[in-house]
């Protein structure tokens, strides 16, 4: 009975957000991040932060929920070989998501613990160097088709990170989350 109403909410929940997100624009993050960059006002940062990661469950759906903002993004179903990772940052209420087998490899490194009670264990970035614009005020808050393939939400002041070898690779990083897990190098211009 307990999971049926667990999952009543997070339908709920979800339902609550997708609602709200067909009301915002929706804009391309490609389009924008290259409209800043050519306005200087990209930077250059890398993660750094160890997160928890545990094997995902083949058809699983991960609910991305950022602490004090909701529903961020939901994943497609889990493949053969994906990784839930789990952010340490109790200001954004740790976030999990989903990240492919084949760009889990290339992005960290581990485990660096024995699995915990749900079956995760600490993992490292490896650091790859990543561009970043932090989104100014005029743009406003609007959605956009993330890399996976869902609609995700970008508010002024998240980040925007792009692989800097696939321009692709462009989602939105909450502005919590991107402070408490990139490290800056370069920042980025944010006067414009």
């Amino acid at each position: 009975m307990k999971k049926y109403k667990l999952s009543l909410i997070l339908t709920a929940l979800c339902t609550s957000s997708s609602i709200f997100a067909t009301e915002l624009p929706i804009k391309d993050q490609i389009v924008i991040f290259g409209d800043l960059s050519q306005q200087h006002m990209a930077g250059v940062a890398q993660k750094t932060k160890v997160v928890d990661a545990r094997p995902a469950v083949v058809g699983e759906e991960i609910i991305t929920r950022i602490k004090g903002e909701g529903v961020e993004t939901k994943s497609k179903p889990a493949e053969e070989g994906d990784w839930v990772v789990r952010n340490r940052c109790p200001e954004t209420g740790n976030e999990e998501y989903l990240v492919k087998k084949a760009k889990f490899g290339a992005r960290y490194h581990g485990p660096e613990s024995e699995a915990d009670a749900e079956g995760y264990s600490a993992f490292s970035p490896v650091g790859k160097e990543v561009n970043y614009i932090i989104l100014p005020e005029s743009l406003g808050s609007f959605q956009f088709k993330a890399p996976w393939g869902e609609m995700m939400i970008a508010k002024p002041g998240d980040a925007l990170v792009q692989s800097p070898s696939d321009s692709a690779d462009t989602y939105r990083v909450a502005a919590q989350s991107f402070s408490c897990t990139y490290n800056i190098i370069t920042p980025a211009n944010t006067t414009k």
